[in-house]
């Protein structure tokens, strides 16, 4: 029983919480190679703005060009499967690191990684898409829900990531790094539990 209920550590809900978002944005970065045309149909619109309002004072922003639009979408597509990569790894090394590895290090591949996922989904389609070209305003082409949900879900993980349970293995030690990167483990502080 004890072994069950080692299981229920901050590592292993961060080795949960970091594999589910790598599976997902594995299935997102699967989805739009495999489906190409519905999402760069989504792209193509966003970054013409031909569903927004339509107010000339922003129509300038428009970006009507379909190689264009199709290299944002193939960039897009490329960041998804880079980060997918990159949070499955993190995902590995935090699986790795409940057995006695390296907790500092899979916190930080996991943190470049869900750094890449809020840069994809809050700079490019809150910033960008939703303010720069104006997606807020479309009812067909208007992706700031989904994404708003995917900045969510990167900013929980991310801070419970860095929680400082999240520094304790399942033999009780703490993997400690200081400011120079050096790793040390350390016995917790009873008091401080």
């Amino acid at each position: 029983m004890d072994r069950v209920f080692g299981l229920g550590t901050l590592p292993v809900a961060a080795t949960a919480l970091t594999a589910t978002i790598a599976v997902y944005m594995a299935l997102v970065a699967f989805g739009n190679i495999t489906d190409f045309g519905t999402n760069r149909a989504f792209v193509q619109h966003v970054l013409a703005m031909d569903t927004t309002f339509r107010d000339d004072d922003v129509m300038w922003r428009a970006i009507e060009s379909r190689a264009i639009a199709d290299a944002a979408y193939v960039a897009i597509i490329v960041w998804e499967t880079v980060t997918a990569a990159v949070l499955l790894a993190g995902a590995w090394l935090w699986l790795r690191a409940v057995r006695g590895g390296d907790l500092p290090r899979a916190r930080r591949v996991t943190t470049l990684g869900l750094t890449m996922v809020l840069l994809l989904f809050g700079l490019g389609f809150i910033a960008i898409g939703g303010e720069w070209f104006q997606m807020w305003q479309s009812s067909d082409w208007n992706g700031l829900e989904p994404a708003g949900r995917n900045v969510m879900m990167a900013a929980f993980v991310l801070v419970v990531i860095h929680l400082p349970g999240a520094r304790e293995s399942r033999d009780g030690w703490e993997d400690r790094e200081d400011r120079d990167g050096r790793r040390s483990r350390e016995q917790p502080d009873e008091a401080a539990a």
